[in-house]
């Protein structure tokens, strides 16, 4: 009945579908998963490079027991996940006379992931859903698509982290949830609607690769409907906790910057998570280096407040109260709210939650597993009902004020995958010209800027002030021109018409016809692989 992979910034969790319980079933990888017994057992989200020109890694829970996490090496890689697809300021590292870019750290970690998880359940092969962020752009779901398909899985999909989360907690008698997601790289919540009447309906979640019918089906049974009402993100997690406290210990008792002090105070963090007092010591018998730490949970939380962290949640729950409202959807409507991810475990988290919400609607326990365990409702009759978080829009010359900006096409909310495409009427500005170019972006939410950048050797994230946040699909050589004039083209008429439209996959796809010539130029492309 297929696989779920919940891939995340910190951790990774895996779960198959029983057929003889009828449930799903978390999912141990040798070598891969932390030992710990803890359930759901979880794969930590690192990486080693021992040779990338031979593409020789080290992966997961292999990356701790050789304690390769807690060296300043540039071989070593954690919160990959927040760079790929994003434009990252800084340089990358050159392993081996090989630039490695945190696309390629993805993939060699899902791969060498996928490929053992085929030696012990024969189901990876047949089907596999993927969890993505609420805010993730085009770019960072065209790349896990490009990775599946080299995976040799014969049916893969794709379904927002937090709605998965709604189905995993199997709340049959709550109708309106609210999932806060909040992980080790991005906070998302989502609204979601589980609809009790069967009705008959299209796609199961984003279909990447199709493979075997569901089991909705093949067995003929209408699916269940879970409508996402609202939905927000932010590139707020764990990590930059981790390293807020960091920076913390480095001003007030000059601790060094490292991968070392870093999973120091990762640790702290979770140990505030259970007590109000944490400590840690630790004593390297090779570099004689020695570190005491000590961390109360009110400091903790002044540490919080000093870097807005309470304001970006309610930022993020302001946002998903405006879409609510939309709906005709109140806030003391909601029947449940559900938290997922360790950094929701966070005392003050929770405690800010129930402040917005009564505390016997605030459900907590099924923190790490409740995606990966909804996700696996799509091979089991639930359909999804969703819509863009992202618009599109197209760039434009502002005389006014001397500098691009973006026109929108295609606003955020709408539904997809969409009935009727959005189309474009373009004519040529000079005499014989040969070609017309076009610039196609996927529009950000205006609250919710972030950049990427290097610290030494960390990632960080940052909020930055200024226009909406865009991430282009096709600025590049050869991708911006979408039609070549032949004949030449002249002002005064429209020599082409442009259609956009969004598909159950959520890709934008575009058409584009030359009038004059009567020929059909692109022909339904997704314009990320515009070329």
């Amino acid at each position: 009945m297929g696989i779920a992979i919940d891939f995340g910034t910190s951790n990774t969790v895996i779960a198959r579908w029983n057929r003889a319980t009828q449930q799903p079933e978390n999912l141990s990888l040798p070598g891969m998963s932390d030992r710990s017994g803890q359930n759901p057992p979880l794969i930590p989200s690192l990486l080693y490079v021992e040779d990338a020109s031979q593409e020789k890694i080290v992966v997961g829970q292999a990356v701790r027991d050789r304690a390769l996490d807690l060296t300043i090496d540039p071989r070593f890689f954690r919160n990959f996940k927040r760079g790929i697809g994003s434009s990252v300021q800084g340089f990358l590292p050159e392993l081996d006379g090989r630039t490695v870019t945190f696309e390629q750290v993805g993939q060699w970690f899902l791969t060498q992931l996928v490929q053992q998880l085929k030696t012990v359940e024969p189901d990876a092969r047949q089907s596999i859903v993927f969890t993505v962020p609420v805010d993730s752009f085009e770019a960072y779901r065209l790349w896990l698509g490009t990775v599946c398909e080299s995976l040799q899985v014969e049916q893969v999909r794709l379904l927002d982290e937090p709605t998965a989360a709604a189905l995993g907690y199997g709340l049959a008698d709550r109708e309106t949830l609210l999932v806060i997601d909040f992980g080790g790289g991005t906070l998302d919540l989502s609204l979601v609607r589980l609809d009790t009447a069967q009705a008959q309906t299209k796609p199961l979640g984003f279909i990447l690769k199709w493979g075997q019918k569901s089991f909705a089906e093949q067995s003929g049974q209408k699916p269940k409907t879970a409508r996402v009402l609202a939905k927000a993100g932010q590139n707020l997690g764990g990590s930059d906790i981790d390293h807020w406290l960091v920076d913390y210990f480095a001003e007030t008792q000059g601790l060094a910057v490292t991968s070392l002090t870093t999973r120091l105070a990762e640790r702290l963090k979770i140990q505030l998570s259970l007590q109000t007092q944490a400590q840690e010591v630790y004593f390297d018998d090779e570099t004689f280096e020695s570190y005491e730490l000590q961390l109360s949970r009110d400091r903790f939380e002044s540490i919080l407040q000093q870097h807005q962290f309470f304001d970006q949640l309610e930022d993020c729950l302001a946002q998903i109260s405006q879409q609510a409202r939309r709906q005709g959807v109140e806030l003391s409507d909601i029947d449940a709210i559900l938290l997922v991810g360790g950094t929701a475990q966070i005392p003050a988290v929770q405690s800010w939650v129930k402040q917005a919400f009564e505390a016997s609607k605030v459900r907590c326990e099924k923190p790490f597993e409740a995606i990966a365990h909804g996700a696996l409702q799509l091979s089991q009759g639930v359909e999804i009902k969703d819509f863009l978080y992202h618009g599109y829009g197209i760039r434009y010359w502002d005389r006014r004020h001397s500098r691009h900006s973006w026109h929108p096409l295609i606003k955020a909310g709408q539904s997809y995958p969409m009935s009727d495409p959005v189309q474009l009427l373009l004519g040529a500005s000079l005499d014989n010209q040969p070609s017309i170019e076009l610039v196609i972006g996927e529009l950000g939410v205006d609250t919710n800027q972030t950049e990427v950048y290097f610290d030494g050797d960390r990632l960080l994230t940052r909020r930055v002030d200024g226009n909406q946040q865009v991430q282009p699909l096709n600025d590049r050589d050869g991708a911006r021109n979408i039609a070549k004039l032949d004949p030449p083209g002249h002002p005064g008429s429209d020599r082409v018409k442009v259609l956009f439209r969004v598909d159950e996959q959520r890709f934008l796809r575009i058409t584009v016809e030359d009038l004059l010539a009567l020929q059909t130029l692109i022909d339904d492309q997704p314009v990320v692989q515009l070329s």
